[in-house]
Parts: structure tokens; sequence; C-alpha cells
């Protein structure tokens, strides 16, 4: 049986982004938000909401569970300093919350992932299923030989 870890995660993302545009759909305010405050514009793809999602069902599945404020460091970006006579070496800063919260609780209105009380979110068992039929899909689209061992 395939799971999400015998797959690549860019291949994973790409058809689960894909298999979650009939599902959720993207916020309306998203056209103006950037992603961080380490970005200057807001995303310039066209489906970065699903692929975003995708990404995050993923993360859960794999690190669960997980909190907002955990993914959102995930997500964050190098800070650049304002003064640029002072030199404060490297800094990190958080990827946006509200982005993240808000595809969370899509995800868990499809029944995706739940809350666990006090501890973050975690990946039911259908979306451990949705996962792997998806990680399935993409193996067996794979034309790398040194895959074949696994199937």
């Amino acid at each position: 049986m395939v799971t999400l870890y015998d797959v690549p995660a860019d291949d994973l993302i790409e058809d689960v982004a894909e298999r979650l545009e009939d599902r959720i759909e993207a916020a309306d305010w998203m056209n103006y938000a950037k992603t961080g405050q380490t970005k200057e514009l807001p995303p310039q793809q066209e489906d970065f909401w699903h692929v975003r999602a995708a990404s995050l069902l993923r993360k859960v599945a794999m690190n669960g569970p997980v909190g907002v404020d955990r993914l959102s460091t995930e997500y964050g970006g190098r800070k650049r300093g304002s003064n640029r006579y002072v030199v404060s070496g490297k800094h990190a800063d958080t990827g946006s919350k509200n982005i993240i919260r808000t595809i969370l609780q899509q995800l868990e209105e499809e029944g995706l992932i739940r809350t666990a009380q006090g501890e973050g979110r975690l990946v039911t068992d259908e979306g451990r299923s949705f996962l792997d039929n998806a990680a399935a899909d993409v193996f067996e689209s794979l034309d790398r030989p040194e895959l074949e061992r696994y199937a």
C-alpha cells in the first residue's frame, strides 16, 4: 500500500491541490492579502489557495498534532531590516496565520482534519485515506525505475 511518505512531496501536493479545487474555495480577500510580513505582494499564482491547502493537509498528516503558530513558522521567511546602516544578522518572521487558520477551518468542514483540544489539528481517517489515494495515483503516474521496488 502506497502512503504519502512514498511519493515526492511536490507531485503529491500538485495532485491533492487538483482534488481540493472541487471541495474548497479561496477566500474573497485573498487577492489583497500577503502570505506573510516578509512579502511585499499577494501571491501571483492562480491556484495558490488550493496548493497551500494541499501543503497544509500534508504537513498536518505528517507532523500532527500541529497548531497554527507552528505552521506559520514553517511558512515564514527571512526578515529584512528597515535600516540599512544597522547590521542585524539573520532573523525569521512568521507566515500569515489568517490564511493558515482559514484553510484549516475549511479542511475541518470537509472532514479531512479535526481539532484535538489543547494539542492542535490532526488528520482524520477520511483525510488519511484521501491522501493515500492521491499518493497511489501519483505513484502510478511516476516514471521512475528506482521506485519500482516499492510497488
